[in-house]
């Protein structure tokens, strides 16, 4: 809880558009000169908070500013999503958008602006760190602090960790980021599941152009299979489909695959040419000559990083060779384009520390750990 001093400390709620200005320009400030920070597209993170964005139909958030002396020195967001009540955890608010100098007044400051709000909203524990939703950006970096983050990966200095423990929380899931090259070799063992299944199993790529009309299969299948993993949360129609949209043009040929089995959909994959390793120099702007490097980047295919942010089996098939053999055939589908694309790096995440079936598959092909994130949680009135 805050400390003798935090008088000192001014909390607001973000509302006008100089505050959000602020809100969005603080994370450069604090973050700037870590070995692993990249500047995100402001566009991004105004898109985020849109209102017309589809999250806000099924939750509510509030976002607050930290000032000592007039000076910003903190954020923090918090949210409520009907749909983590309907996964049987009424009760768990969520915070966010967590940025702040290293000072534990601070913190502590911030997250009771945070804990207040959503007691009022009566919840009871609060957890996170999420931006909005655990369907988006999440999890605080815990190790690997050297590796530059890629796409829809969060990214935070280490002073941030003991800040967040010194407040209460504890961690309640970990999720792991694997890295590797896709010109790996085919385990003999994984070569052999996939002859097992040779005449039953089909890998369909899907294009660019039909992203759109696959969009709503791939949604059902990753509701499907990830239903029972820890903190699981559906993706509407409406926020799959805006997903889908803001993904379209990152989408190379051969990126995106479906699995069938005996004619029947049973899992799909989704990699993508690292955004941030194009934006990086951009300074997150693309105004008045960052959108056109970035499309003749993305034209030229002047990428080598991949990440894929999207990956499920139907549960019909999880935790069985079945299972890893459209896995391992998901993956093989997009190692050839990457290849052919000069692509040095693939990352695979996040995935649940406890998902030992995926892990093993990923390890396999010779991929490493070389991130941690982690979920914190504990009660509003700690």
């Amino acid at each position: 809880m805050p400390g003798p001093d935090s008088h000192a400390i001014e909390i607001c709620p973000v509302r006008t558009r100089r505050e959000w200005k602020s809100f969005h320009a603080l994370p450069a400030r604090i973050q700037s000169g870590l070995p692993g920070w990249i500047r995100p597209l402001a566009l991004q993170a105004r898109q985020t908070w849109a209102p017309r964005h589809p999250w806000f139909r099924h939750g509510r958030a509030q976002a607050w500013l930290a000032s000592r002396g007039g000076v910003v020195v903190g954020r923090i967001s918090a949210q409520i999503d009907s749909l983590v009540a309907g996964q049987g955890r009424a009760g768990v608010g969520h915070f966010g958008q967590l940025e702040a100098l290293d000072d534990q007044q601070v913190f502590d400051a911030l997250f009771a602006a945070a804990g207040e709000w959503l007691t009022a909203q009566g919840m009871d524990v609060i957890e996170g760190p999420y931006d909005l939703s655990i369907n988006q950006q999440c999890g605080l970096l815990v190790d690997g602090f050297e590796h530059a983050p890629m796409m829809m990966m969060n990214y935070n200095p280490p002073w941030y960790v003991d800040r967040v423990e010194a407040a209460g929380f504890e961690g309640v899931a970990d999720m792991l980021v694997y890295r590797g090259t896709p010109d790996y070799r085919l385990p003999r063992s994984a070569g052999r599941l996939l002859e097992r299944v040779a005449g039953r199993l089909e890998i369909r790529p899907v294009s660019r152009r039909a992203l759109r009309s696959n969009a709503e299969l791939m949604r059902r299948i990753f509701n499907e299979a990830w239903a029972e993993n820890w903190g699981f949360v559906p993706f509407t129609e409406v926020e799959f489909a805006h997903m889908a949209a803001d993904m379209k043009p990152l989408v190379r040929p051969g990126y995106v695959h479906t699995a069938w089995l005996d004619g029947e959909p049973v899992g799909f994959i989704v990699a993508l040419p690292d955004l941030n390793e194009m934006v990086a120099d951009l300074n997150g702007r693309l105004w008045p000559t960052g959108a056109l490097k970035l499309l003749w980047r993305l034209a030229r295919k002047k990428s080598t990083r991949v990440r894929v942010p999207l990956m499920g089996v139907v549960p019909a098939h999880q935790q069985s060779m079945i299972g890893a053999a459209i896995s391992y055939a998901l993956i093989e589908g997009i190692k050839h384009p990457q290849v052919a694309d000069g692509i040095e790096v693939c990352e695979e995440s996040w995935i649940l520390e406890q998902n030992h079936g995926m892990r093993s598959i990923v390890e396999s092909l010779g991929f490493r750990e070389v991130q941690r994130l982690r979920i914190y949680r504990r009660e509003i009135d700690a």
